[in-house]
């Protein structure tokens, strides 16, 4: 199979799978957009079929202008997908709190991505697990032991392409100021979520005397984005 080239593509697909049918407003079709959606987290859902059965697994992911990349053990069925997966992420902004259930909601940005998976190996598979590495923490591939041969032959990296995306954006205030519900005299507007990284807790087995990286001290108390 050959995969569409992504890098220089300005513009998100419109496929059957990708175009936005409801809430048009809140879509997104430049590809700019599906990157900052991507940067601001590292957790993803892989869903896929295994047997027929559904299957969806959260697992660390990373990606570079081309694919994104999830890994897990080799043994695991959800990493041995004959066919298109759906990879999604999702980061929740805040509530939407109206004066009427009817028009609550939630403030978030999320991305759906598209495609047929490809097992790495070789140089590919190890320049991938780095990306994954450092896309969750910065700095933490060059400070730890790399991986043996062994360790990775006992990991699957998938690579799927992001030529097939999709993303929304949700934002803003509740809908029902200027509407009839406004007469209720109720409190309406958005409880802001927020996750922020604390400071670091070292294993209870470490030695004396060995204290965390810059590059992980100075994450404490940064949101995530």
């Amino acid at each position: 199979m050959t995969e569409t080239p992504v890098t220089g593509l300005d513009e998100l697909s419109a496929t059957d799978r990708t175009r936005h049918r409801r809430l048009r407003e809140k879509g997104r079709t430049d590809r700019a957009a599906l990157h900052e959606v991507l940067s601001a987290g590292f957790v993803c859902h892989l869903g896929v079929l295994t047997g027929g059965v559904p299957m969806v697994v959260p697992t660390v992911y990373g990606f570079d202008t081309d694919h994104i990349y999830v890994h897990g053990s080799a043994a695991s069925r959800s990493l041995t997908p004959p066919d298109t997966v759906c990879v999604t992420v999702t980061h929740v902004d805040g509530l939407v709190l109206a004066r009427s259930v009817f028009e609550h909601g939630v403030n978030y940005r999320s991305a759906m991505v598209y495609g047929v998976p490809r097992s790495l190996r070789g140089d590919e598979k190890l320049t991938a697990l780095r990306i994954l590495t450092e896309h969750a923490a910065p700095g933490q591939w060059d400070y730890a032991r790399k991986p043996s041969r062994k360790e990775l032959a006992a990991t699957t990296i998938l690579a799927i392409s992001l030529a097939e995306a999709s993303v929304k954006v949700s934002s803003g205030p509740p809908d029902d100021g200027d509407g009839p519900d406004a007469a209720l005299g109720l409190w309406a507007g958005v409880l802001p979520l927020a996750t922020t990284w604390l400071p670091p807790i070292p294993d209870p087995l470490l030695p004396e005397g060995i204290t965390p990286p810059t590059h992980i001290t100075v994450r404490a108390g940064k949101q995530l984005s």
